[in-house]
């Protein structure tokens, strides 16, 4: 099989060295090109096939995201960043993954296969007869993408959908993102910060140290709320609002 052709952009000299590293440990990868200027990618991109690229968000004259905005047809694209905070428009643009600096050679690994599974995807539906490839294209296009927050877990960014959790708990500096098959989720940010990013519509503060998901709660005991078979306590004066927004009223 023909080798996985990658383009490396980065501002950083040190970045570029140590993606070079680890690409070069793998014998179904080249590199066309490595380059610090957004501009000088454009043109190799306009100018040669690329498979897979590897982009830094924040770069001098053209951001990495910017960047893949003018693309029409864009590769497979890694992006490879110091900052969390761009998580999600990376992930609106159909990055394949979001590499956080500093990163290992195991979590690049990841990216790396979720990249091939991607172009293998690609390859597939470009070898179809017309028809088929109509069929499969469509198989392959999501329905409208699910609602989502992205938020820093153990140095990686961690895609978390709305409709999976269940609570969140506040610890503190730190939350703790309780979601639905019994996964958690640990993340430097307030409750408060996390309270102003979600659907009001959706989730309700009904303590100091709880948001829950409306959906998700069955039950009201006393001074405990029933929700997927976890007990969590509600403060007294948010009791009516509860019994409004939760239970509709119900008495």
């Amino acid at each position: 099989m023909p080798k996985i052709k990658a383009l490396l952009v980065d501002d950083e000299f040190l970045a570029l060295n140590l993606l070079e590293n680890f690409i070069n440990r793998l014998a179904d990868i080249e590199i066309v090109a490595k380059v610090k200027s957004p501009v000088k990618a454009l043109e190799i991109l306009q100018n040669q096939p690329v498979d897979l690229l590897f982009l830094d968000i924040q770069m001098p004259t053209l951001s990495g995201t910017n960047l893949l905005k003018t693309l029409p047809h864009p590769p497979v694209t890694i992006f490879t960043t110091a900052y969390a905070e761009y998580a999600p428009l990376a992930f609106d643009l159909n990055a394949v993954d979001y590499l956080l600096k500093p990163f290992s050679f195991e979590r690049f690994l990841q990216s790396i296969n979720k990249a091939k599974q991607q172009l293998n995807i690609r390859t597939s539906t470009n070898r179809l007869p017309l028809t088929k490839t109509i069929e499969k294209t469509a198989s392959l296009v999501p329905p409208t993408e699910r609602a989502f927050i992205a938020v820093k877990v153990d140095g990686d960014i961690q895609k978390i959908y709305l409709d999976d959790i269940i609570y969140i708990e506040g610890l503190r500096e730190y939350i703790r993102i309780v979601c639905q098959e019994k996964k958690k989720y640990i993340t430097l940010e307030s409750l408060k910060n996390m309270e102003t990013m979600l659907p009001d519509a959706d989730f309700m503060r009904i303590h100091k140290s709880y948001i829950i998901a409306k959906a998700k709660a069955t039950k009201l005991v006393r001074n405990r709320l029933e929700i997927d078979n976890f007990h969590l306590p509600f403060s007294r004066s948010k009791r009516n609002l509860i019994i409004q927004e939760v239970f509709k009223g119900g008495q």
